[in-house]
């Protein structure tokens, strides 16, 4: 009996956690879900890791991060930081060109893209009221371009294209000071005093992170995905034991308030997706698993998010995946009924390299024959044997079996009865 009543009130517990926390709930909104079905059908989209980093070589953001995994090669902390934060006094960008970007991602056969507008650095490749940090300040040279907007540059030419619009955006902000406030060290990714502490402080930070969506989500017309990452910045009940360890060495929680970001977020869009990667509920309208395509398929949508390379941003020694390769994991993915998110870092000049672009093309000049077996499609079982993949139409009249071949044409597409 003992056994059951403790099974019996964790029950209660759980019941109790989900009626005070709405949010905790998956979305219900059949607008939101509609638009969720009609993002399942895109298939393949294009990421974009590109910020100041770029002209380091070096991981985006994370260097600065005081964590004992990082490797910075024995420079001191201190002083590797400072030079680091000085990035945006030498970037600039010249041979940046949003069209062409635009034009290659549409002849790959990319329907949606997601852009890095603010990583965890804090640098704001849009012009934002709320800070000086950004690509349009004074201290950037490139400030001074025809359009200093890189992201405006960017969501024009995408949406001229006809492509969905994605803005990745970063809820923690290192550079900010009411998040690594100047008076303390910053041991790890975490907000480095006590929020309890200084409230004030907390709330500012919540309304610069609330004001900074506001510019990303009303300042370059309807946006079809709001792509949040830092997942360590989420409300108490979203924990679990896996993310719990991302909270560092003081554990604070640290909730920005959600339901009012995706409420301002929507006023005007009220169809608008929302990732707010890891923390489940609400506003993670669908998963993210990252450098990685799930064994079978999953219960919810969800979208692979891979580099082309081993790196996210822009290394010129990077070695790139070969094109039936990246093909293979197209179809792997879409047999089991998610998304390909395929992710290439521009260098410091805002050039796609070659090899990329080459990559790009060649999964194009597949899709150009092939994409009937892969767009607006659904997993048919039993979606893998083998090589053989099988994809179906939304409404089931026309069935696939996809080959993936070894060599020769990279994959080979049969219609099935």
């Amino acid at each position: 009996m003992k056994k059951l009543s403790i099974l019996f009130l964790s029950l209660l517990s759980i019941t109790f956690v989900a009626k005070a926390q709405p949010d905790a709930q998956p979305e219900t909104d059949p607008v939101i879900l509609n638009r969720i079905d009609q993002w399942q059908d895109l298939k393949f989209g294009f990421m974009v890791h590109w910020g100041m980093y770029a002209q380091w070589e070096v991981v985006e953001s994370w260097s600065i991060c005081n964590e004992p995994w990082i490797n910075r090669n024995g420079a001191d902390y201190t002083e590797y930081k400072q030079q680091y934060q000085a990035l945006n006094k030498t970037f600039n960008p010249q041979k940046f060109d949003a069209a062409q970007w635009a034009t290659a991602a549409k002849e790959a056969g990319m329907k949606y893209m997601v852009f890095t507008t603010k990583h965890h650095d804090g640098f704001c490749m849009f012009d934002s009221r709320y800070t000086d940090y950004t690509v349009a300040g004074s201290d950037c040279p490139y400030h001074t371009a025809p359009q200093p907007d890189i992201t405006r540059a960017i969501v024009d030419a995408f949406r001229a294209q006809g492509m969905w619009i994605g803005l990745y955006f970063s809820k923690p902000d290192w550079h900010c000071d009411d998040y690594w406030a100047h008076e303390w060290a910053t041991p790890d990714r975490n907000v480095n005093y006590d929020i309890n502490t200084y409230p004030e402080r907390w709330n500012k930070y919540k309304e610069f992170t609330y004001n900074q969506l506001q510019e990303i989500t009303h300042n370059y017309g309807d946006i079809d995905i709001l792509w949040l990452d830092g997942g360590w910045v989420r409300p108490e009940w979203s924990l679990t034991d896996e993310t719990r360890e991302w909270l560092g060495c003081y554990q604070r929680i640290q909730d920005v308030d959600m339901s009012r970001i995706a409420a301002m977020a929507r006023d005007n869009n009220p169809d608008l997706i929302i990732v707010d990667r890891s923390v489940g509920g609400r506003y993670e309208n669908y998963r993210t698993p990252e450098q990685q395509v799930p064994d079978s398929l999953l219960p919810y949508p969800w979208e692979t998010c891979m580099s082309m390379g081993y790196s996210w941003s822009y290394v010129s020694t990077d070695e790139y995946k070969s094109t039936r390769q990246l093909i293979h994991i197209l179809i792997d993915i879409v047999s089991k009924g998610g998304n390909f998110l395929l992710n290439v870092g521009p260098d410091a000049d805002g050039q796609l390299p070659a090899t990329a672009l080459q990559r790009m093309r060649e999964m194009g000049e597949w899709l150009k024959k092939n994409g009937y077996a892969i767009y607006g499609t659904r997993p048919l079982y039993p979606y893998a044997e083998g090589n053989v993949r099988y994809t179906q139409s939304k409404d089931g009249k026309h069935k696939y079996a996809i080959t993936l071949n070894a060599e020769g044409d990279y994959a080979t597409v049969k219609k099935i009865k």
